[in-house]
């Protein structure tokens, strides 16, 4: 098979039939390169070596495949193509159980789940383990979010701002502290978010406070939690581990980074560094940390 694309946050190669696949599922889910046609950054190269090629991602992505389901072969249709590289990479149904994001659905058993996974010598999650639930809202873990700082922020006073970090994630919402006068910010302020089983982006807001007047917009960004998750379930128990890399969300076009995302462990915590460019607004940048805190922890 003639390998003339790859994915670099995924870190394999891909036939010209899986290439066209692979682009309408996002950058934020696999950027696509050619192999020769395309400029690749040494952060990219690296990323493909670590993984490892793909014996060693379909080690991981191909762990778990169930009966009915069939990888495609050169005769294949797009839409049998489609099916089965949204359900390895964007459902991520293939995996070990153990390494799932989504574990379990509303009224069924994790014995009903993965009926086959006793067979094969994996472990069947009980609920407990795995989420809690409020309400009706099942959680899988906790996100703690470090807004360490705001640069060169946007003027929405006479001379300054006031500015404040609001985030949220799903239904849930925190903010930090007030800062006056002040466009570049330091709050080096933790706060904790519960990441619901149906996730979405994390979104953060900058806001200028005014005591008379509606608070002013001073720009928003969106982050991609999907990597940092996916990093950190990877690895039973990080804190056995030393200090190492073990992930990457790239800045693209399609995102809000300012610099690629490392993922790693640091003193046995699966951390993220993130820097956004501020959307919508006309300057202003803001520096993270992401910490993901599994429920049993």
């Amino acid at each position: 098979m003639l390998y003339c694309s790859s994915s670099a946050n995924i870190g394999v190669f891909l036939c010209l039939k899986c290439c066209g696949v692979h682009r309408n599922l996002g950058t934020h889910i696999s950027k696509v390169l050619s192999v020769t046609l395309d400029d690749w950054t040494d952060e990219e190269i690296e990323s493909m070596i670590e993984v490892g090629g793909n014996i060693s991602a379909n080690a991981i992505y191909e762990a778990f495949i169930p009966e009915g389901s069939s990888k495609p072969i050169p005769d294949s249709t797009y839409e049998e193509r489609l099916k089965f590289i949204r359900s390895k990479y964007v459902l991520q149904e293939f995996l070990k159980p153990s390494l799932r994001i989504v574990s379990f659905s509303k009224g069924r058993s994790s014995s009903t789940q993965y009926s086959d996974s006793r067979r094969n010598g994996d472990p069947v999650l009980e609920p407990s383990a795995s989420m809690e639930m409020v309400g009706m809202v099942e959680f899988i873990g906790l996100l703690k979010v470090k807004v360490i700082r705001g640069i060169h922020l946007a003027v929405r006073d006479m001379l300054s701002s006031d500015p404040y970090v609001v985030l949220s994630i799903g239904q849930q919402k925190v903010q930090t502290r007030v800062i006056p006068s002040n466009l570049n910010p330091v709050w080096n302020e933790e706060l904790m978010l519960s990441v619901p089983e149906k996730y979405g982006p994390l979104k953060l807001k900058v806001f200028d406070h005014d005591t008379f007047s509606a608070d002013d917009i001073m720009g928003e960004a969106e982050i991609d939690v999907q990597p940092l998750i996916t990093a950190a379930t990877a690895f039973d128990d990080p804190s056995s581990l030393g200090n190492m890399q073990i992930g990457k969300w790239l800045a693209s076009r399609d995102n809000a980074l300012l610099d690629d995302s490392i993922i790693s462990i640091v003193d046995g915590k699966v951390k993220q560094d993130v820097h956004l460019k501020l959307q919508n607004v006309e300057t202003g940048e803001v520096e993270l940390e992401l910490e993901w805190i599994p429920l049993d922890q």
